[in-house]
């Protein structure tokens, strides 16, 4: 391709609102333009990358057994009811109706279409296993768009499901689908994890997300080096503190006064913060809307945890059946107050009523705690489960950080930063369950399918190399997606020999499968040089003042210096690097 006659609009500077490197590089780079907020739009080279990413992705699926199709992102609400995902999903479902007042939604994921497709072509156990895969636009109506391609509104994303017969079918599928994850993520140039990670509205019973490594990423990783246990913080199981043994004391009400957070009341009564319990007051909502579309209170409910730990929400709102997040909100201190005896800073577990009570696993095996009184300046010391309070749940609730230690092996844990490049899910029958999608046996007995779902953010995967792969002149691409794999320029323009000779080793190099930039721009070479960085192509050639001895300059954007070597090895070398690929 000729620099001369393609679309190229590299920046100076990067818009104000972009953050982070990937953002930054991928916006001056010209490969990605905004259309609006969380909505991007590809240009000539940038879309090329992606290009590379889906045919990495569409090899290894197709290796793994699994058949391309495509299914539209319009998707009809009555499959979404049927599911049961419409309610729970939340607001991050973008929804839309037609002229005559049919709801649909733009598909952020593809469970319902795919069950649907499956319940409707497959009635024999000899049509399964099977394996369905699409590369298309998703679409996710994020609050707060931010970060470039990593948090967007629309994206794309490779999404498959696999139909299995059992258990140990699916079990199957998912260690395919968890090989080809891992090939996709290498050959993307990518340093990454897999880890246990939460299903989300999604649902089922297992889940592990692909984290790249990055001090960027949005998401908490505990590992642990002693044994091979990664999670995110989320999923990360907490091992309770051991039970204490002490006496239980005489409950005492004590003067707190103006003091409401942990800190404060741990420093003023001389505590340790793990003596003391910290209360979280909610109120949950009904599944689905009134007639005036608005979402009614269900119920109040008290969370108990140490007063040292922070709360685990997604935790929280799987105990609570999986709840979406738009259903589950901080509680309006007055309106709470006057329902349950609760007082804002002040609330503890002793005394509380018509109010649902969680406790995290660890409460009850500590013993004299300081808590709220129920009392505006008061509080409770020497608060002990079942004795002075009960719940009604005890389950998990702790957030992981890298004060804890390993819950499988004990040694300590450590904390790093990931940005989610794909998932995995073990769905079993939730869905075909709930839509009625089943097989008959080889004795004619029906059964329901099992089923799996396995994505990966194509166009975060792209960000997400930009962000591990660049320095401060420009991206560095991986030669595997790189829009070109190699550049060509010369030094100073309008010398004839420089030209000649640019245009011969583009020609070798084009003809041979190496896809190469010539850049015959009538520009100065320090803007092409620039460029070329910014675009991050792994192999500049240039052709400078020793043309006519035969000597250029051959140099990869992984490194600093260059090397003058004979054009026929600078080629040779290009055409052995792409070989490796």
């Amino acid at each position: 391709m000729r620099m001369s006659a393609m679309h190229l609009n590299t920046l100076r500077a990067a818009p104000g609102d972009a953050e982070i490197p990937s953002h930054i590089w991928l916006l001056r780079s010209g490969m990605i333009r905004q259309t609006v907020s969380g909505v991007y739009a590809f240009m000539p080279l940038g879309w090329r990358t992606v290009r590379k990413i889906e045919q990495i992705v569409r090899e290894e699926m197709d290796r793994a057994g699994a058949l391309e199709l495509s299914t539209s992102p319009v998707q009809p609400a009555e499959l979404w009811h049927e599911s049961g995902r419409w309610p729970v999903y939340g607001p991050e479902l973008w929804r839309l109706k037609d002229r005559h007042g049919r709801e649909f939604a733009l598909g952020p994921t593809a469970e319902e279409i795919m069950t649907d497709i499956v319940r409707s072509d497959i009635t024999s156990y000899r049509q399964l296993p099977v394996n369905f895969y699409q590369i298309q636009l998703k679409y996710r109506d994020e609050a707060r768009p931010r970060y470039g391609l990593i948090r967007s509104r629309e994206f794309i994303m490779k999404d498959a499901y696999s139909f299995d017969r059992d258990e140990a079918g699916l079990d199957e599928s998912y260690r395919l689908m968890r090989d080809a994850y891992t090939r996709v993520f290498e050959r993307c140039g990518l340093e990454f994890w897999p880890v246990a990670a939460d299903n989300g509205p999604i649902g089922g019973s297992g889940s592990e997300e692909f984290m790249a490594i990055s001090d960027v990423g949005e998401s908490d990783i505990i590992y642990c080096d002693a044994c091979d246990m990664a999670a995110t913080s989320e999923q990360a199981v907490v091992k309770d503190a051991p039970a204490e043994t002490e006496a239980e004391l005489e409950l005492e009400e004590v003067p707190t006064p103006g003091k409401k957070t942990i800190a404060d009341v741990a420093g003023f009564l001389e505590l340790p913060r793990e003596k003391t319990l910290k209360a979280l007051l909610f109120q949950v909502y009904e599944d689905e809307p009134d007639e005036r579309g608005e979402y009614r209170i269900k119920e109040y409910l008290a969370v108990f945890i140490r007063g040292d730990r922070e709360l685990n929400m997604v935790k929280l709102r799987n105990a609570l059946g999986g709840i979406g997040e738009h259903l589950l909100e901080f509680a309006d201190e007055k309106l709470i107050g006057e329902a349950t005896g609760s007082v804002g800073g002040y609330t503890g577990p002793v005394g509380l009523h018509d109010i649902r009570v969680i406790a995290d696993s660890e409460v009850p095996g500590l013993k004299n705690l300081c808590a709220g009184a129920l009392r505006e300046g008061f509080h409770l010391k020497n608060v002990n489960y079942g004795r002075d309070w009960t719940a009604e749940t005890v389950v998990d609730l702790k957030l992981a950080s890298a004060d804890d230690v390993c819950p499988v092996c004990g040694a300590p844990l450590k904390q790093a930063k990931g940005i989610e490049v794909g998932q995995i899910f073990k769905l079993g029958t939730r869905y075909s369950d709930a839509m009625g999608a089943c097989y008959t046996d080889e004795n004619m007995k029906e059964h329901l399918v099992w089923m799996g779902c396995y994505g990966i953010g194509v166009t975060r995967t792209m960000a997400a190399v930009a962000e591990q792969s660049h320095d401060d002149r420009g991206i560095i691409w991986p030669l595997s997606v790189a829009p070109c794999h190699a550049i060509v320029l010369t030094a100073k323009q309008g010398d004839t020999a420089q030209a000649e000779l640019a245009e011969r080793i583009y020609s070798e190099l084009s003809a041979s499968g190496v896809e190469t930039l010539l850049d015959d721009r009538d520009e100065r070479f320090g803007v092409k040089a620039n460029d070329a960085d910014i675009l991050g192509i792994p192999i500049r050639i240039t052709v400078g003042k020793k043309a006519e001895e035969g000597v250029v300059e051959y140099k990869l954007r992984t490194q600093g210096g260059f090397e003058e070597v004979c054009p026929e090895e600078a080629i040779e070398r290009a055409r052995n690097a792409v070989a490796s690929i």
